[in-house]
């Protein structure tokens, strides 16, 4: 079984189509997770009190770290693979392929954005909750406590360069949805004729949706910090 899963193109893109859809999974959690803070500050802080540094946090962080550079290490490897296969073709200047669209070409370029995203995003929260939590501290470089997640989202948000760099990450991040929702349902054979079109049609659903909930997160924080006005302060 392990040879099939690192020896062959097929078990290498079923290790892509499994860390895919458990990553889809979290970020579906996370975006929830996230909806609550335009609810309720307060509610948001008890998810994140209750997440934190205890244990089981802990386990789902190095498990989550795991899928993602399993997933990435995995479509590097495919890409060089795929790269070696075309020899002397790869200089050849090729017409687009009839029904290929933008994202399935440029699969890794929108992963290195995501990648780059996730730094970011490592550097603003998790290095400011978990990682101060863990290093027992009671408060991070911003002064707040690390289970204040509300606040350091509405600090976070009130910066523009912050909202303009997570909103080009989301932008990517649904591009690299689209196609790869569906491309793992192929992996495993279940986009022919008939579901081809749909399972398309719920890459771009989840997609969307991905990307209409944090990006409401990151542009109602920044309406509150730009107009106080308009969360009920005047």
């Amino acid at each position: 079984m392990s040879c099939f899963l690192t020896n062959s193109s097929l078990g290498k893109k079923l290790v892509m189509s499994l860390t895919g859809c458990f990553l889809v999974l979290f970020i579906l959690f996370h975006m929830s997770m996230n909806l609550a803070a335009l609810v309720s500050a307060d509610a948001y802080n008890m998810i994140c009190a209750f997440l934190g540094a205890n244990w089981y946090a802990l386990v789902g962080t190095l498990v989550l770290a795991g899928g993602v550079l399993l997933h990435f290490a995995y479509a590097l490897w495919l890409t060089y693979n795929n790269y070696q296969a075309r020899g002397k073709q790869r200089y050849a200047v090729t017409v687009q392929e009839k029904g290929v669209d933008w994202a399935s070409k440029n699969m890794l370029v929108l992963g290195w954005i995501i990648i780059a995203g996730i730094a970011l995003h490592l550097c603003n929260f998790w290095a400011k909750m978990q990682l101060v939590e863990l290093m027992g501290e009671h408060t991070n470089s911003l002064g707040l406590s690390p289970a204040d997640g509300a606040s350091l989202i509405a600090y976070t948000f009130s910066k523009w360069y912050y909202v303009v760099l997570y909103l080009l990450w989301l932008v990517a991040l649904w591009f690299h949805l689209t196609h790869g929702v569906w491309s793992m349902f192929q992996t495993v054979g279940w986009a022919n004729d008939t579901w081809y079109p749909r399972l398309k049609c719920l890459a771009n659903i989840v997609a969307t949706l991905l990307f209409l909930g944090f990006a409401a997160v990151v542009v109602v924080f920044f309406i509150k910090s730009a107009c106080p006005c308009c969360c009920g302060a005047c």
